[in-house]
């Protein structure tokens, strides 16, 4: 039979698409990019227990603000590569537990940086000018003029904690309103401040005196918890305003709302609280029905164009890691630039294949094997190199193959040195430029 006649056959054998789940709404964009190469689903707010059931089954999970992936979801999610989380924010997902387990945790810090901003600067316009309660007002039948008096923000200070691209933001719009900023923050630069036109001071005592209106953009950590409580409120302004488009938590609600019925302070605009939706009778829930408080369900980054960048810039990381490539904004793995990535990949398998037969050798001798101290020493090309930790992360697998559970195969950038410590192997990298010159330097 001549070769042209031969019958053609396509294999049975198909390879299973990467599933990715999607319990939240994202932006049409963003599941354009992922469904031509993966399989989408998206459950409508599962449960807890719904959640913990069906993620061994997921390679990516995408989220927003809603879903909270606890310690027992991660534990769950047996083939789980990364947790994306469309927005800024990642309270809502333990970043510990997904170290452990060796999942990247994504976030879109930069995506909804206006729309936060420019809600700051709507609660503020709205404290200062009474805008709801005159809308109510109004709807009411009433036209309450006289009562409803409130106050010019330009002239006035702006206190801002935390000047990171949002504060730095409504530094900016603040100064275009005709404010004079005071911004604290001990990470930021004097060319930060000078650019945002900010004056930095260097504690909370230097600042809430003088603050008119006060602002947090910070994350929710331990240090920021309950930031702003009675002690500081008490230092502040009788007519001082306060505004938290940032992470409830950082203001203490039970003593924000003493200060309110006090008249401590003036007023309040809030768009976060330590419950969502307010627990009923807690005191997040008393805040949003407080007269002097504008209160707004988390809305921050609730614009059409803020949902369109988050969820096409998280996707599009989901994308390049199920396809081998690197985060650009991983919560718990080192940034590394395209560029060395591409240099350090072929040294890749050769690391882990070099701590695989290491391994190997000292075990079949009754050495032992894995744990001990190791130099892995850079020359040529790759000692100019600043983050090697992928090939770090290679020498951790491997070394530890014929030792782990699962073959070594859990081992990655974003666990290896959790590993490491815990198997008791100290990786001593070394950066060195003696072979240069050599012909052979980058072999």
């Amino acid at each position: 039979m001549a070769p042209s006649a031969l019958p053609a056959y396509e294999s049975s054998v198909s390879t299973p698409r990467p599933k990715v789940l999607i319990p939240e709404k994202v932006s049409p964009d963003g599941l354009a990019l992922l469904s031509p190469h993966f399989e989408i689903d998206q459950p409508k707010g599962p449960s807890a227990e719904e959640l913990i059931s069906i993620i061994p089954n997921y390679q990516a999970l995408v989220i927003r603000s809603e879903t909270k992936v606890t310690a027992a979801v991660l534990a769950a999610a047996k083939n789980l590569k990364v947790v994306a989380r469309a927005g800024v924010g990642v309270d809502n997902v333990d970043v510990e537990a997904a170290t452990t387990h060796g999942i990247i945790v994504v976030n879109s810090p930069s995506g909804n940086i206006v729309a936060a901003a420019e809600h700051t600067i709507a609660l503020l316009m709205a404290v200062a000018r009474n805008v709801p309660a005159g809308d109510r007002s109004l709807r009411s039948g009433g036209w309450e003029r006289s009562k409803l008096v409130g106050t010019e923000v330009s002239g006035k200070t702006l206190g801002i904690i935390g000047l990171g691209k949002v504060g730095f933001k409504v530094a900016r719009m603040g100064v275009g309103l005709g404010m004079k900023v005071l911004a604290l923050d001990p990470y930021a630069s004097p060319e930060i401040a000078s650019a945002a036109s900010a004056t930095l001071v260097p504690d909370l005592a230097a600042l809430l005196p003088h603050a008119d209106f006060l602002t947090i953009h910070t994350p929710l950590i331990a240090s920021t918890l309950d930031l702003i409580s009675t002690k500081e409120l008490q230092t502040m302004k009788k007519t001082a305003k306060i505004l938290n488009v940032a992470r409830g938590g950082v203001y203490n609600e039970s003593a924000l709302l003493e200060a309110l019925d006090a008249g401590t302070i003036a007023g309040a605009g809030l768009d976060v609280f330590t419950s969502e939706p307010p627990t009923p009778g807690s005191p997040a829930e008393s805040l949003c029905r407080h007269p002097k408080v504008v209160a707004t369900p988390h809305l921050g980054a609730s614009t059409i164009e803020a949902q369109e960048n988050v969820s096409l810039d998280v996707c599009a990381q989901v994308l390049s890691i199920l396809s081998g490539g690197l985060p650009t904004s991983a919560v718990n793995a080192p940034l590394i630039l395209p560029e060395e990535y591409r240099k350090l990949q072929p040294f890749v398998k050769l690391v882990e294949k070099m701590g695989s037969l290491y391994t190997q050798h000292y075990s079949a001798r009754g050495k032992g094997g894995g744990s001990g101290g190791f130099d892995l020493v850079y020359e040529g090309e790759l000692a100019s190199i600043t983050n090697t930790r992928p090939l770090f992360a290679a020498l951790i697998k491997g070394l530890t193959s014929s030792v782990s559970e699962g073959g070594g195969r859990d081992v990655n950038i974003v666990n290896a040195s959790l590993i490491a410590k815990q198997k008791g192997i100290v990786v001593n990298e070394i950066h060195t430029r003696s072979s240069d010159g050599l012909v052979y330097a980058s072999l």
